[in-house]
């Protein structure tokens, strides 16, 4: 059984405007797939759509199976089952993904304990397992996140999403508000993970280079309709849309002027 698998997904506003249309795609164990567009593509809309998470007004059609279940028409609390165990996301930015108000130990121990049904002394090994799992120290249990810097937050989050063993991690521009540096360790720490577990990985980023270090299969989204989809090398080297030729070509054009720029 697929992890995600995606049948003429569609979502719209209230007003019927069309937002992400007719999109198909699914992911087998392991595999890992870029998800890449401009702003406002539908990119994170699809994201939030898989997950059953879309904002009040929006609605979809179409099917989405996460390891066997519906998404589309099944009530939250039946998904609130499958949000952790089958499926799991880390969103772009940790400070508003992760509650301001929760220590961060306790964020984790909450996943775990519905999810896995530990408690006590077995919950705390859990949760520290976690946070030592994405290289951070047993003090950031006890830290609010405004306490821990940016990069340490987004492990947090990661820690989160992992803790229930997802077949399927969602990763929405996980690096875009970090500084390059620490977005080479999280991407690192990310790829590390996904390789050891075996699980599949949905990557959502507008970075194309990004997506070429992390991702097998490139889908290529416009106005929320996939215009091209293909293994990654392919998609490289000979894109076929016009528009998937233009994020090639910007790609590459960055690419070599931070070059000619690097001391």
């Amino acid at each position: 059984m697929n992890p995600l698998e995606v049948t003429g997904l569609s979502v719209r506003r209230a007003d019927g405007r069309e937002l992400v249309r007719d999109l198909s795609l699914a992911l087998a164990p392991g595999e890992r797939l870029g998800l890449i567009g401009e702003s406002g593509s539908g990119k994170s809309l699809t994201a939030l759509a898989v997950m059953g998470l879309l904002p009040a007004g929006m609605t979809s059609g179409g099917s989405v199976l996460l390891s066997g279940t519906q998404v589309i028409g099944t009530p939250d609390r039946r998904l609130d089952r499958v949000r952790g165990r089958a499926a799991a996301v880390v969103f772009q930015e940790p400070l508003t993904a992760l509650d301001p108000l929760m220590r961060i130990g306790r964020q984790l121990a909450e996943p775990i304990r519905r999810h896995r049904g530990l408690r006590g002394v077995r919950l705390r090994a859990a949760v520290l397992d976690a946070l030592a799992e994405v290289r951070l120290p047993e003090r950031v249990a006890g830290a609010y996140p405004h306490e821990i810097s940016g990069g340490q937050r987004q492990r947090a989050a990661i820690a989160m999403a992992l803790a229930c063993e997802p077949r399927l991690l969602i990763a929405d521009e996980p690096t875009t508000a970090l500084d390059v540096t620490v977005q080479a360790e999280i991407l690192a720490l990310l790829d590390g993970l996904v390789t050891e577990r075996g699980m599949a990985l949905l990557f959502i980023s507008h970075d194309l280079a990004v997506v070429a270090d992390v991702a097998d299969r490139v889908a290529v989204l416009k106005d929320g309709s996939m215009v091209e989809s293909g293994r990654t090398r392919d998609i490289v080297r000979e894109p076929r849309h016009a528009y998937t030729r233009a994020l090639v070509n910007s790609a590459w054009a960055l690419e070599s002027e931070l070059d000619r720029l690097a001391p």
